[in-house]
């Protein structure tokens, strides 16, 4: 694999199984890699109470533990996202997202759900807000150009406060760009390419396994707080095939009762954007501003990587940590204590645990690797606040860094700090 980017998953855990299989009726697979998961959803058997599953917010187990499969980190997110109770997407294709709308289009009608390829990037957002506005977790995906078309919808959902969830899989920019990974949409995604003030939650896996995951997360959140969420991935860790553990437990989430399902109890329901009295949208947007306020305190998720005594912090998201986790690993060996702080959610940002570290008399500054020219860097300039020196590193157009091209730089950084084992790792060719 190009950049010898490291495996995640324990390759002594039980055998894995392929993740597609020929078409034909589900229940005929025997070794279908969702057999197990699916008999028990609504649509596969005549006997169960939908809506009173609905009511309670029921979680259904079949066997106990997981099931391991190998599959690209596109599919994991479908398999995530109907293990969350996902039922209908919409979307438009794109490489290298592609893969997400060719899983949902085969499994989700499986299931009794929905899938729609939209005639537009424009169509499937507004699509997802109809779906969201019924109460149905849904969802969308698309990669750079795609994104942009969506801003406008995103903004509407919300503002509508309407939960749902959105996978970016960058490519390289700007315009076209090419099919190469990259991470040029984080202020699009972040900061809110849409207009107005609002935000989206986003999370960033680095691995198939976190594209599960961190998919059936963003069903979790999005309901919580009702607001989209972003599932921001680099085409890298998008098309990465790896072992993926998932869990014999679904859920069927509660049925929400600000709902409009165009029915007797729903009537007095309404989902708006629109105020032209400009004292009710000031409110408006106040009441947002204190849900966001409610999401940094309660949201914020970072990995740290041997932080502790840590004289260097480097930082960095999707692949670019899994790079850097093997920088951690060599600097170590050079005498150079370099940790990671890895963000999971890129909103809200681990600001404050930055700061924290920058405090630390051992902190003498910060290593900021992206796969653009530079965006979230300026997050932890903000965080750290100038009391530490922030250095920066960056590939773009569908190049990635290699472990050597790091740990260069990274020499570079200590001497310039005064580190002396820096000095006699560079002396002795390391």
């Amino acid at each position: 694999m190009r950049c010898g980017v490291p495996g995640e998953s324990d390759s002594s855990v039980r055998e894995t199984q392929c993740a597609w299989i020929s078409s034909g009726p589900l229940r005929r697979q025997g070794l279908h890699s969702l057999r197990h998961l699916l008999l028990h959803l609504p649509g596969t058997r005549g006997n169960y109470d939908l809506q009173a599953a609905q009511k309670s917010g029921e979680r259904i187990s079949g066997e106990a533990g997981t099931l391991k499969q190998l599959m690209k980190g596109n599919v994991a997110v479908v398999k995530g996202a109907i293990l969350a109770g996902c039922r209908s997407f919409y979307g438009y294709p794109i490489t290298p997202a592609s893969e997400i709308l060719e899983a949902a289009a085969y499994y989700l009608p499986k299931i009794g759900g929905s899938f729609v390829q939209a005639e537009s990037e424009i169509a499937a957002i507004n699509m997802v807000y109809g779906a969201a506005a019924a109460g149905e977790r849904t969802m969308t995906a698309s990669s750079g150009p795609g994104c942009s078309l969506m801003q406008e919808g995103i903004s509407y959902l919300a503002a509508a406060e309407l939960p749902c969830v959105i996978v970016d899989i960058v490519r390289g920019g700007p315009g076209l760009g090419n099919l190469g990974p990259e991470q040029g949409d984080y202020n699009q995604m972040v900061k809110g390419g849409g207009h107005g003030n609002y935000k989206t939650i986003v999370l960033a896996p680095y691995s198939a396994q976190e594209m599960c995951d961190l998919t059936r997360f963003a069903f979790e959140i999005a309901d919580r707080f009702r607001n989209p969420v972003v599932v921001f991935s680099d085409g890298f860790i998008g098309q990465m095939m790896e072992a993926v553990e998932l869990p014999r437990t679904l859920t069927l989430p509660a049925s929400k009762e600000w709902a409009v399902r165009g029915d007797k109890e729903t009537r007095k329901n309404l989902l708006n954007s629109l105020y032209l009295i400009p004292e009710e949208l000031e409110r408006h947007v106040l009441k947002l501003e204190e849900k966001y306020e409610a999401v940094e305190r309660a949201a914020p998720i970072w990995e740290s990587f041997q932080t502790d005594g840590a004289e260097i912090i480097a930082v960095g998201y999707g692949i670019v940590a899994r790079i850097l986790k093997n920088v951690v690993k060599e600097a170590r060996k050079a005498g150079i204590r370099l940790g990671l702080l890895r963000p999971i959610t890129l909103w809200p940002f681990p600001s404050r645990m930055l700061a924290t570290l920058a405090l630390h008399p051992e902190v003498r500054g910060f290593f900021v690797v992206e796969l653009s020219t530079g965006q979230m860097v300026d997050d932890v300039r903000l965080a750290v606040q100038a009391t530490k020196p922030v250095h920066f590193f960056r590939r773009v157009g569908g190049m990635v860094p290699t472990v050597e091209e790091l740990m260069e730089r990274l020499l570079t950084i200590s001497r310039e700090t005064g580190n002396p084992n820096g000095k006699r790792a560079a002396s002795a060719g390391l």
